[in-house]
């Protein structure tokens, strides 16, 4: 697992809700038991206050960093995602995008974040527009037009895109491996098991799930093969995530609390 990465999913997951901050002690800690080495934690953190995704500020308890709104709001959309809050409609319509130039990698990956998929060098789809979509392609600076594509659930036209934009048959066994690959982990939790052991636990169960969000556009049901595996992957995911969530809040806490304490204490010395 990467630093950065890490940062992002800890963010998202346990500092969000938390005010979006946190003391580079306590972010320190929070990623030690993931075999994340301070001076790796360091280095991300730079490299994401570069990119505009954290601000720097100084807490009680030390010099920390905060969501910046840029950052904010990706991880409320990915939060959604991941744990599907919203509802997975289709209203028949799929928002096309054709450019006049083939994306850097990097744009592609940001069209695939957002649940787009190709058609063709230049033509990306989606089952639904995104909002940032736009802002994305701006920032590419590749000229494009958007359109609506109509087709019915279950039609021949529905079901060539969805066959030509994403591997359906690739995502389905990533979903079986996903479940394989963190059960043996997450079902060694047990009520014996520290929190430290439960968060980690669970920080790999979020962090292996979050992929998906570059995988899985999450069409609606009308648009997947019957007894889809993300179905079964879900369940799998909220069971345990649910399960190993209160352990985990403890450990975030600890350490956030053992961060103050410590800064207080460097204070207070001569």
């Amino acid at each position: 697992m990467q630093a950065r990465s890490a940062l992002f999913d800890l963010y998202g997951d346990y500092l969000r809700p938390r005010g979006g901050r946190a003391p580079v002690a306590a972010l320190v800690k929070l990623l030690a038991p993931l075999g994340i080495a301070p001076p790796a934690v360091r280095t991300a953190i730079s490299r994401m206050v570069r990119q505009g995704w954290l601000h720097p500020l100084r807490l009680m308890s030390g010099p920390g960093y905060l969501l910046t709104p840029k950052a904010a709001r990706r991880l409320d959309d990915a939060a959604a995602r991941v744990y599907r809050t919203g509802r997975i409609s289709w209203d028949g319509r799929f928002d096309l995008v054709m450019l006049s130039a083939p994306l850097a990698r990097r744009e592609s990956q940001k069209l695939t974040f957002l649940g787009y998929g190709m058609l063709g060098e230049q033509t990306w789809v989606a089952p639904r527009a995104a909002e940032e979509i736009d802002a994305v392609l701006l920032e590419a600076a590749v000229p494009y037009e958007r359109f609506s594509a109509s087709h019915a659930a279950g039609s021949r036209g529905a079901a060539d895109v969805v066959g030509r934009a994403w591997n359906l048959t690739a995502i389905a066994s990533a979903y079986e491996e996903f479940i394989a690959e963190q059960r043996p982990a997450v079902t060694a939790i047990t009520v014996r098991s520290s929190d430290e052991e439960a968060y980690a636990a669970r920080f790999q169960l979020v962090h292996a799930w979050r992929s998906f969000l570059f995988r899985d556009p999450q069409l609606p049901p009308s648009l997947l093969p019957a007894r889809w595996p993300g179905v079964t992957a879900a369940n799998f995911f909220d069971r345990h995530s649910t399960r190993l969530r209160p352990a985990a809040d403890r450990f975030v806490e600890r350490c956030l609390t053992s961060a103050s304490r410590s800064a207080r204490v460097g204070f207070s010395e001569p």
